[in-house]
């Protein structure tokens, strides 16, 4: 079926934190969720599971009589058909989201292994980043260590290798990876990653990647997990993945984990602690549908976020000249630097706010465009916007005029 990703659902009526965090006037491209219908397939199985009528507790097991679980199976077949990645049922664990799972994976290195490293250490992360990542170290009582990305002058971003090894330190127990980036929009190429893993595995420092982006990539991209690499790595990686953002169903709250060290994986149980369940039964009914028969829906909606972002590539560099963006490589996210942009903030404010230091708050003032304060993410955010392109055109253009009108009259 041809699906219409151009019909804006209203969602005021539905409690989004989208589309209720500003007044209504304000056109919100900030929260990473998109403005589409999730894929039809995925709509009929949550009916009929509600047209049951019995809502007790799930399963949330891998296998089932001795068999992989539907939605088990259908991950462990995806995993080996898009990244030839064998992965056992035993090897993944159930969660009700990927920061979850970040989380859980600090809390568990911030517990020693037996007869291993006192409490505490520190976690390594690659700024500007999603900002659930800068504050998961220390909710475990672990340190933050930062490496910041190099921003080139074409707007996109590499990694300083020498920096990179520099922020490791003794008490380094964890890098977290995000890849594909958020919010640089980066889908890292496997000479990368095989770096990345080297320098990891020769300080005995795990990996945790967040993969949430992995389906979304756009032409001449492809994903490679990095615990896919080699059997080593895998060893040392803790792989979280999510069809939330793909498909559209966040609000659903389903993810997982591949862990095939088995000694990491009992201490990543280990680290729930009875306060972190598994995936609700709506959830798990979502997840097992859209990776079963959502292709169709994924494929159109991959041409249609490609034709948004190129779009927006083409509008910011003709009518907003002195605003930057590099193409993202996947994800539906555009990372602007503003910086060079010059101009004031809203003259009701009783301080000169430059746009410099507050874009965020001169778009939402001036244009009522709602996007993410680039300060949120860290090192090399400040003087920089998120903005998320998966909505349908008409919305976009129409914050895209908004945003040049407020520039122009600045």
């Amino acid at each position: 079926m041809i699906y219409d990703f151009d019909s804006l659902p209203n969602r005021r009526t539905t409690d989004s934190a989208k589309w209720n965090n500003y007044p209504e006037d304000v056109l919100p491209l900030f929260v990473a969720d998109m403005d589409f219908v999730s894929p039809e397939p995925v709509i009929h199985a949550l009916q009929a599971r509600v047209a049951h009528g019995v809502f007790g507790y799930p399963g949330n097991v891998v296998t089932t009589q001795g068999k992989p679980s539907g939605l088990a199976e259908i991950i462990l077949q995806r995993l080996e058909q898009l990244y030839a990645w064998k992965v056992q049922e035993e090897e993944l664990v159930f969660l009700p989201g990927v920061v979850t799972g970040f989380n859980l994976a600090c809390q568990a290195l911030a517990v020693p292994a037996s007869g291993g490293q006192s409490p505490g250490g520190g976690v390594l992360v690659q700024t500007p980043v999603y900002s659930p990542f800068l504050s998961a170290p220390a909710n475990a009582g672990l340190v933050r260590q930062e490496m910041e990305l190099t921003h080139c002058s074409d707007g996109t971003y590499s990694i300083d290798w020498q920096a990179f090894e520099a922020a490791f330190h003794l008490e380094t127990r964890m890098f977290l990876l995000c890849n594909p980036h958020n919010p640089i929009g980066r889908v890292f190429q496997r000479d990368e990653l095989e770096r990345m893993a080297e320098n990891c595995l020769r300080r005995g420092v795990v990996i945790c990647s967040d993969e949430i982006h992995c389906d979304l990539l756009f032409s001449g991209q492809r994903h490679i997990p990095i615990a896919s690499l080699d059997p080593e790595i895998a060893r040392s990686t803790i792989t979280l993945m999510a069809p939330s953002k793909t498909f559209n169903i966040a609000g659903l709250e389903c993810a997982f984990a591949v862990i095939q060290n088995e000694s990491l994986r009992r201490r990543y149980r280990h680290a729930f602690k009875g306060l972190v369940h598994g995936v609700n039964v709506l959830g798990w009914v979502a997840a097992e549908a859209a990776y079963r028969h959502g292709q169709e829906w994924l494929d159109q909606l991959l041409v249609y976020l490609e034709a948004n972002r190129d779009l927006l590539y083409d509008f910011v560099r003709r009518e907003l000249p002195a605003v930057q963006m590099a193409k993202p490589e996947g994800t539906y996210l555009a990372w602007l630097d503003c910086r060079a942009a010059g101009i004031d903030g809203n003259s009701s404010v009783q301080s000169t706010v430059s746009l410099q230091s507050s874009p965020y708050e001169f778009f939402l003032k001036q244009a009522k465009v709602a996007l993410n304060d680039g300060k949120t993410f860290g090192r090399g955010g400040e003087g920089f916007v998120r903005l998320n392109f998966g909505c349908p055109r008409a919305m976009l253009l129409e914050a895209l005029e908004r945003m040049k009108t407020a520039l122009q009259g600045k």
